[in-house]
């Protein structure tokens, strides 16, 4: 069975349905008092709803779109999915993260790498989807797998906000502590990855090609 050469799938599948889990019931409630970010900005809660239920679908829909079995069996299927993944998922949630990343309460530090990952998240995705029009399946993979990267970071973000709160907690004032793991985390959580995935795009070319060359055709 070739779908088990990817032993990552599993673990990943397992970790975003998790974390979705976790995340986006309180905002399916509609009381703003249960959502983990508060803010005195009006259109900010409905915003920040649109914001975590669109990025849920996107979280969801990108673990089956880079399975390589997946998309090597349902082609077809692996299109449509790739619909939902931008135009009911990063579309909407990217330009709503863009508002609300604007008026974070965390900080300009924070603020600055918010906007910038909701652009990013849509510039690289709409590269991914014009790739795949033009029938360019190469760039389509690479695009698609920095998309992806950040589409996850809502996760490692989580992870290095722990390390900033073990790291700051005695250090700084506890009236700047959310703004000091906010700042840290919100760009740590997604460039980090994106670094790695770069890396990861351009180690072993001639090795890296022979595989894109057998997953386009669902080897």
């Amino acid at each position: 069975m070739t779908w088990l050469r990817k032993p990552w799938v599993g673990p990943l599948a397992f970790v975003v349905l998790a974390f979705v889990a976790f995340s986006l019931p309180p905002y399916l409630t509609g009381d703003r008092l249960q959502a983990r970010v508060q803010s005195d900005w009006g259109p900010h809660y409905p915003l920040l709803v649109v914001h975590v239920v669109c990025s849920s679908i996107a979280i969801l829909t990108c673990v089956v779109q880079i399975w390589p079995w997946f998309r090597g069996r349902f082609p077809a299927l692996h299109r449509r999915i790739g619909r939902v993944y931008v135009f009911a998922g990063v579309l909407p949630g990217g330009v709503s993260g863009l508002v609300i990343g604007w008026m974070t309460p965390f900080g300009p530090v924070a603020q600055v790498s918010n906007v910038l990952l909701a652009v990013l998240w849509l510039v690289f995705t709409w590269l991914a989807w014009r790739a795949a029009r033009q029938r360019q399946f190469r760039d389509h993979r690479k695009w698609m797998i920095r998309s992806f990267v950040l589409t996850v970071s809502i996760i490692t973000n989580r992870i290095w906000g722990v390390v900033a709160f073990l790291l700051f907690a005695d250090r700084v004032p506890e009236a700047d502590l959310p703004v000091t793991i906010g700042g840290i985390s919100t760009w740590a959580g997604w460039t980090v990855p994106l670094l790695v995935s770069q890396w990861w795009l351009e180690r072993k070319p001639r090795r890296r090609a022979v595989v894109e060359q057998r997953e386009v055709v669902g080897v």
